[in-house]
């Protein structure tokens, strides 16, 4: 019995260690966007969204998954206990990053026209797109320290370096927005990317590895496994970020920039404030499902274990948000941004569904299974688009929030099936019923939040948030047993 609630204590743990962390950056972000907001309204926020879209595009297509597959390797040698093999593999790392950072940033440089031309349909913006070749150089070699420290699961220093780069990167890029408005969008990004990078690099190097000598060949020929699988899983974030930037212009196109804006807007709200518990979740999972991949009864433990908290910590997040949508818009954002409203509230919805499938999804990168990831991540992206194209066309930002929902009940029916056929993976029975009562608590909360009387709506939506709160603690503590947890914890103290 101990073992097992030890198990799923270190689940909670580190899903709270840097759960903690993305609300402090949630906190830090909230305060950002709302200046941003404020300065430079829903046209800047459009133009950086397109920017950062395009960047984030050009790195998926140029760091050949690195920072992805890495994390495997070097977990899977750290839980093996071998010792060179970690420091062999973190060089390896380093020494493809400088190639594939430098490929990047100069294929960046060359298609600038073509860049500014697709994104806002006239080469206006081709400047702007040589400088962030820059942001694009150091954000790649961003991810790569961040990557050493995920691997070796170094989690306090992780977590001080996304506390540390988002905290100097707001006291530096807010102002620029205040002085410069809308100039300041490219040289804010430049100068995020070089914090970032900075400041990953000083924790990073916290971390003693051992020297080893290595030539570029050598690099290569020892870093073959590692490109495979990170090339399978660039061209999966490469569909996805293609899929996003189609949307984008489609909306751009049809709706203009400002609606770019709000979609953007909703979309942090998906998935940055709500689904802080998929960031922090990945962080130590994917090293610890990746270090048994071959043993599917560790992985069948590992994944409920993950999916159970994650579907217990989300609910009530997503019914306060269903209660207080147009509140949480306004304060993050302003006034000008409530046509947002409708679509997150469709949007959250999904996020229930979402937190099975992402638990899931991992198994099949944990497996390193190519051909059926790279198929999924066509077949998905494609339905996404499709869906998304045709409920803003015919519903606007409601339509797309409606769409994002039902994707997720499709993805999550999908991803289910393949686990259970392709791996012989099944969920314990209490877990679908710990899922199944989320799901009505979900679905009462957001057909009340339709109420017109505005004292029993939120009278009712009130009484939702406490009885999913309970229903999330109860359920929690049967597995973790917090009391205890707490009692343990003063008695160190003392």
């Amino acid at each position: 019995m101990q073992p097992y609630r030890d198990s799923f204590r270190h689940v909670m743990k580190a899903t709270s260690l840097f759960g903690g962390v993305q609300v402090f950056n949630i906190l830090i972000s909230i305060v950002r966007s709302k200046f941003i907001a404020l300065f430079i309204g829903p046209t800047g926020m459009g133009i950086a969204s397109l920017f950062n879209t395009t960047i984030n595009v050009v790195d998926a297509v140029t760091n050949l998954g690195l920072n992805r597959s890495a994390v495997k390797d070097i977990s899977y040698a750290k839980e093996n206990y071998e010792a060179n093999n970690v420091a062999r593999t973190i060089h390896v790392l380093k020494r493809l990053v400088w190639f594939t950072a430098v490929i990047g940033a100069v294929l960046m440089m060359i298609t600038s026209p073509w860049l500014s031309e697709i994104a806002f349909e006239s080469k206006e913006y081709t400047l702007s797109f040589i400088w962030l070749s820059v942001a694009l150089l150091f954000k790649q070699f961003t991810h790569s320290n961040l990557a050493i420290l995920q691997g070796l699961q170094k989690l306090g220093n992780l977590a001080k370096a996304n506390l540390v780069g988002n905290t100097v990167g707001l006291l530096i890029t807010v102002p620029l927005y205040y002085f410069f408005r809308i100039d300041a969008i490219v040289p804010a990004i430049i100068i995020a990317s070089l914090i970032s990078f900075a400041i990953t690099l000083y924790y990073a190097s916290k971390t003693k590895v051992e020297k080893v000598p290595l030539t570029n060949k050598e690099a290569f020929s020892e870093g073959k496994e590692m490109i495979q699988l990170g090339v399978t899983l660039s061209v999966s974030s490469v569909i996805t970020l293609l899929a996003a930037y189609i949307i984008q212009i489609y909306i751009s196109n049809e709706g203009g920039v400002d609606a770019v804006g709000f979609y953007n807007a909703g979309m942090v709200i998906l998935n940055t404030y709500v689904g802080l518990v998929f960031n922090a979740m990945s962080t130590d999972y994917f090293p610890r499902l990746s270090a048994v991949s071959n043993a599917i009864e560790k992985i069948q433990n590992i994944v409920f274990e993950q999916a159970y908290i994650a579907v217990l910590l989300i609910l009530p997040i997503i019914v306060i948000f269903v209660a207080f949508a147009p509140f949480f818009i306004t304060l993050l954002y302003s006034q000008e941004f409530t046509p947002t409203v409708q679509f997150v509230s469709w949007g959250i919805l999904g996020m229930l569904f979402k937190a099975v499938s992402f638990s899931l999804g991992y198994i099949i990168i944990a497996k390193g299974d190519s051909k059926v990831f790279i198929k999924t991540a066509i077949g998905f992206n494609s339905i996404l688009v499709v869906m998304n194209i045709i409920g803003y066309t015919y519903w606007g930002l409601e339509g797309l929030g409606i769409s994002y929902f039902i994707y997720f009940i499709i993805h999550f029916i999908v991803v289910w099936l393949i686990t259970y056929y392709r791996y012989d993976f099944t969920f314990k029975k209490e877990f679908y019923y710990i899922f199944g009562i989320s799901i009505v608590l979900c679905g009462v909360a957001f057909l009340l939040s339709y109420l017109e009387d505005d004292v029993l709506k939120y009278v009712s939506l009130s009484v939702m948030i406490l009885i999913s709160s309970i229903f999330s603690i109860y359920y929690i503590d049967k597995k973790i047993a917090i009391r205890d947890l707490i009692q343990n914890f003063f008695r160190r103290k003392k």
